[in-house]
């Protein structure tokens, strides 16, 4: 590795740093070529003129050159085939010069990808990969690995391992220089497969998946970008910290939402029972529901008689009946049947036309299938179905529910689903969030649900049955990324395993992959985590870390009475070093906390808010705490995190995810005992 000094212009590094400007200037003259173009003779008409308009403005976003951030990150030397004698900087986005010619390559173009896969045992013809150190958006340092050497050894870099672990203020960042092999596998698989990817706390799991959406955009833009891509998180928290991971890719149209954002057709206002919101997430629910929507059928017992003029044209019941039949036995919508009806019976109408000698045509059929008549049979057994008045009778008449749920829930069950003051319309319901779930579902059952290209799903552990299917509704013609980790489930209705998941999902030959290296939690901190696994997700394995960072973990005991100020000397302790700092607690005790960092006269942040250089401790409810990750962490009375949750199994997992949210140091401030499985 070189190291930055006062060097001559024949040395390497000061060469690098020339190719840096003239990227950079490179750069600023493509966005300059897209800020000038003049589209006032080139586009037919005002709706194409503000489409052009769009996808300029987006262009020039994409080339913005942001200034701390490294325009490239590595350089790969080829020795032979078609690349022989060429080299290229990988980068985050391509450049090219006046003449057209790269001068920065896409970390997703097929030539950049030896600089993630390459090794000595497999060398793919490169001859020298050097990876770039930077301060800010200057580069200071290069190192190099001679891959066709074999005198020259494995070692781990150095700069990799600083990138890894460089202290982090404000929101999640890419990974694209420090993608590892098994990592790029993942990010590089087809489109047409889903992928779910089991990756304990530090493994990169998040940023796979996000890097992954970034390389199909770039493999299959035209078929996203009329199709579309979405990245659902847990919670709002979750998607500020990562959203700016693919714009900073280049990627500004992929959509992120919760599943609460997906299946709001009703206004959330009420909460469930733990065994009610169970129950209600159990995929048996998905059989109550269509035995609810198709119960509203009635077979015709009457015959229809069309007046068109003098004329009169009757169908029997026993033909209206058959159509029925045939529309009810076919895999549609029940939507789509109720619109479909009007015209079958039309036809059948318009046969007895032509047999009498008429000639009808469509104008004719359509005219039938508005007649008073055909509108009436339709009213009658084929009633339009409003999805949330259909959930709401469900969860307000014992009766109907009885009906719908025999054979599938017992009396204990419907007992639990049955509102204890049913709500007199949909807009006086207190909803709860898997009630809309459940209108999801019934609305799916009624129109088809819109599917997406590309779906991303994180923290999927915690996902109801009920949710998986909601969210696999968005991806029936596309492909998923499914994102989880099994040891962090922390809902009553937590998924027990990835074929089940996936099974909900409607992706049961989905690729499960498992990452276990681990690269931004310290060795000391897992270990200390893995802990709780026998006594939480007995037979998962344990992240190994790559990390060692000896003394970064602390373990302080504090007397009852002095915890609060105790609490605050470990996060003046931590403020002491670079990088952003989270203070996790139980939710119980962040109201407390609180008060004493505004009386210590310590600023903080809460989830979601965006860390400063100024601005650097965020106090935490450890129910927020999944997928964050601070540089160091406090966390605060490990038992009453624990003890917050309904049960044991619950609270050791919410205890795990906290332990495991430190990039370079934690420090446990308890009062009480320890939980006696994080003994040694």
């Amino acid at each position: 590795m070189s190291a930055p000094s006062a060097l001559s212009a024949d040395d390497p590094l000061e060469r690098e740093r020339a190719h840096l400007t003239a990227s950079r200037a490179a750069l600023r003259a493509m966005r300059e070529d897209v800020q000038s173009l003049d589209i006032k003779d080139v586009t037919a008409n005002w709706v194409n003129a503000a489409v052009l308009e769009r996808q300029i403005e987006d262009r020039i976003k994409a080339l913005a050159d942001l200034a701390d951030t490294p325009l490239f990150f590595g350089r790969l030397d080829y020795l032979h085939t078609t690349q022989e004698g060429q080299r290229f900087y990988i980068g985050r986005r391509h450049v090219h010069d006046a003449d057209g010619d790269p001068m920065v390559i896409d970390w997703r173009a097929p030539v950049s990808q030896p600089y993630y896969q390459a090794s000595k045992q497999n060398p793919q013809d490169v001859g020298l990969r050097r990876r770039f150190g930077y301060t800010g958006g200057d580069l200071t340092a290069y190192e190099d690995e001679h891959l066709s050497d074999p005198a020259e050894l494995e070692r781990t870099s150095r700069l990799l391992q600083a990138e890894i672990e460089r202290p982090r203020v404000g929101p999640m960042r890419d990974i694209v220089a420090t993608i590892q092999p098994e990592q790029d596998e993942i990010v590089r698989s087809d489109l047409s497969g889903t992928v779910c990817v089991q990756g304990g706390p530090g493994t990169g799991k998040t940023a796979v998946g996000l890097h992954r959406v970034a390389y199909l955009l770039y493999a299959h833009r035209e078929r996203l970008a009329r199709t579309g891509t979405l990245v659902i998180g847990p919670n709002r928290s979750f998607l500020h910290y990562i959203e700016q991971v693919l714009p900073a890719l280049g990627e500004l149209e992929v959509k992120q939402a919760t599943v609460d954002d997906l299946v709001a057709h009703v206004e959330v206002r009420g909460t469930d029972e733990a065994a009610t919101a169970v129950v209600k997430g159990d995929a048996r629910m998905a059989e109550v529901l269509r035995r609810a929507v198709w119960s509203h059928v009635t077979l015709p017992t009457e015959p229809l008689m069309v007046v068109r003029g003098s004329r009169r044209w009757r169908v029997p019941a026993y033909e209206l009946e058959e159509i029925a039949r045939e529309l009810t036995d076919r895999d549609i919508r029940y939507g789509a049947a109720r619109e479909a009806l009007p015209q079958r019976i039309a036809h059948a109408v318009l046969v007895r036309m032509e047999q009498a000698g008429e000639a009808p045509d469509d104008r004719v059929q359509n005219a039938v299938a508005r007649n008073a008549a055909v509108k009436a049979v339709v009213k009658e057994c084929w009633p339009a179905v409003d999805p949330a008045k259909l959930v709401l009778r469900l969860l307000s008449d014992p009766d109907f529910l009885a009906e719908h749920a025999a054979g599938i829930l017992d009396e204990d069950e419907q007992k639990l689903l049955l509102w204890a003051k049913p709500a007199r319309s949909v807009k006086t319901a207190k909803w709860s969030a898997a009630d809309a779930v459940l209108v999801d579902e019934a609305a799916d059952l009624v129109e088809r649900t819109h599917s997406l290209g590309h779906v991303v799903v994180d923290e999927a552990q915690d996902l109801s049955p009920m949710q998986y299917r909601a969210v696999g509704r968005r991806c029936t013609t596309g492909s998923a990324t499914v994102l989880g980790d099994l040891a962090q489930g922390t809902t009553p209705w937590a998924t027990q395993s990835w074929a089940q998941a996936l099974a909900h999902l409607g992706k049961p030959d989905a690729v499960v992959e498992e990452l276990t290296a681990g690269f931004r939690v310290p060795r000391e901190v897992i270990a200390y985590a893995s802990r709780l696994l026998p006594h939480m997700s007995p037979g998962l394995a344990p992240v190994e870390s790559v990390r060692e960072n000896p003394g970064s973990l602390e373990v302080r005991r504090s007397a009852p009475e002095a915890l609060d100020a105790d609490v605050i000397t470990a996060c003046l302790d931590a403020l002491t070093h670079e990088g952003s700092i989270g203070l996790i607690a139980a939710d119980a005790r962040i109201t407390p906390l609180a008060q004493a960092l505004t009386a210590a006269g310590m600023p903080f942040l809460s989830p979601g808010e965006e860390t400063t250089a100024e601005s650097r401790l965020t106090l935490v409810p450890a129910s927020l705490a999944k997928g964050l990750e601070y540089d160091y962490v406090v966390l605060d009375e490990p038992a009453a995190v624990v003890d917050g949750e309904p049960d044991e199994r619950t609270g050791l997992r919410r205890l795990y995810v906290a332990l495991t949210r430190a990039v370079s140091g934690l420090t446990v401030v308890h009062a009480a005992d320890l939980p006696e499985q994080l003994g040694a």
